[in-house]
């Protein structure tokens, strides 16, 4: 399978399965089209009527053009058959059994009372709480227990807000130092912030113990006091943005992700970009909320376009600071052409419910942030491990060949499959396909290989 189209001023050609990307020029981009549907002299006959008149596209070019495709073909590169559904199941299993990540909620509270969150304002439809720290040692002692032969283990400080705990948090990241040595494991951390409680002390520690800081701002000052308030309706961003500031700045501006999310509000999320821009923000991401249709906060099809729009007109920007020497990093278009995830990441996803799971401050077991607080899909607990054997094989179940609406789509092997989490609310099926979130994620893949494309040739070009 191929995928074309033009985007930047580039022809962009992508041969799915092999994951060859090609910028050519308009003749080869039309003759590729046709290829595989008529024979070689029908094709060359087609791309010479087309081409009629134009001095620079000879016969004899003509021919050449066809026959480099061919060896292209040849060689693995375009029309590559598919030869991963064979191994889906396969590798999938051969992970069975280990863990290599747990989000812990530390804090299912907030001290802010955002209208759009899909956690409950930190409650996930439950009570307030907060992780004690003997718990939180547990759901340690069981991620090294059920790690297998990994070395390299991942936590995420989840809430709510999980500075709201922050005292337990310190002591878990002690302990977990303490004891990673002896266990041959080597633990990184995340931690996901509001800022609202950012000090000295907790830059500090961020800054020394988290591989990752995850700093929640939705842009504009206007859109984000719109819906990230406290519980007196007074929005947050002149508190916080001083602090993000401080923070990323004792870090060297590496290592920290500014986090926004888009709603119907704000489909032209770019300026809001901007606005992380001239703040000195500059690595960013901004996702798109996730809400039931109907919701106000909720994207509609009138939205869809203007959505669209913003991503290319982003991957434009992205191009143009990057040759005024003034580059930012957006996290959806991070992609590498010459090796990228492995074919298991690429067939499996995630990993959610086998590979990561979520824990409660009670020390539940659940698939993903995203599914705490629905009973039906609690897997177990620390003590005990997982006992709801029956969803965690739903989820093992999970690759991009489970899910039959994939089959055809060209983007399969980057999203491999989409959010279990995103399908479940949207159609009731962890292998079900959230649509509105498809067309969003094939335009942020096109543009994303447009600006990979471009920081190869681009410069090149612009020296000739």
């Amino acid at each position: 399978m191929i995928h074309q189209y033009k985007l930047g001023g580039y022809n962009i050609v992508l041969d799915v399965c092999s994951g060859s990307v090609h910028a050519v020029d308009e003749v080869a981009y039309d003759m590729i089209a046709r290829f595989e549907a008529l024979p070689r002299e029908a094709v060359l006959a087609e791309m010479a009527e087309k081409y009629e008149g134009r001095p620079d596209v000879t016969p004899a070019d003509l021919a050449e053009c066809y026959d480099e495709v061919a060896r292209l073909k040849d060689a693995g590169r375009l029309f590559a058959p598919d030869s991963f559904e064979p191994m889906a199941g396969e590798l999938k299993a051969r992970t069975s059994g280990v863990v290599k990540a747990l989000c812990l909620h530390v804090a299912h509270t907030c001290n802010l009372n955002c209208a759009y969150c899909f956690a409950s304002q930190g409650k996930y439809h439950g009570e307030r709480a907060v992780m004690s720290y003997e718990v939180g040692r547990q759901a340690l002692d069981f991620l090294v227990a059920h790690s297998g032969s990994r070395r390299n283990l991942e936590v995420d400080f989840f809430g709510g807000e999980p500075l709201m705990n922050f005292d337990v948090v310190k002591r878990l990241v002690a302990y977990a130092r303490s004891i990673e040595g002896a266990a041959g494991k080597r633990f990184r951390f995340t931690l996901t912030t509001n800022g609202l409680l950012i000090d000295d002390d907790v830059i500090d520690f961020a800054n020394r113990e988290c591989s990752n800081v995850v700093l929640s701002l939705d842009g504009r000052k206007e859109i984000h006091d719109r819906y990230r308030v406290d519980y007196a309706g007074k929005g947050s961003w002149e508190r916080i943005v001083p602090k993000f500031q401080r923070l990323v700045a004792a870090r060297g501006g590496r290592n920290y992700y500014m986090r926004g999310t888009f709603t119907h509000a704000n489909p032209d999320f770019l300026e809001d970009i901007r606005t992380m821009l001239d703040l000195g923000f500059t690595e960013l991401s901004m996702e798109p909320v996730v809400c039931p249709e109907g919701d106000p906060e909720a994207l509609t099809k009138e939205d869809l376009p203007v959505v669209l729009r913003q991503y290319e007109e982003l991957a434009a920007l992205m191009i143009r600071r990057r040759r005024e020497g003034r580059p930012f990093t957006f996290y959806h278009y991070m992609i590498d052409l010459t090796g990228g995830p492995c074919i298991y990441k690429r067939i499996s996803g995630c990993g959610s419910g086998t590979e990561y799971m979520a824990v409660t401050p009670w020390g539940d077991l659940y698939p993903c942030h995203q599914f705490v607080g629905e009973e039906d899909f609690r897997l177990g607990d620390i003590w005990h491990g997982v006992t709801n054997e029956a969803v965690q094989a739903r989820f093992a179940a999970c690759n991009v060949y489970a899910r039959p609406a994939c089959r055809d789509c060209w983007a399969r092997l980057y999203c491999s499959g989409g959010c279990a989490a995103n399908a479940w609310h949207a159609t009731g099926s962890v292998t079900g396909v959230y649509e509105y979130g498809c067309e969003l994620f094939k335009k942020r893949m096109e543009c994303a290989i447009m600006v990979a494309v471009d920081a190869q040739l681009g410069d090149h070009d612009a020296q000739q």
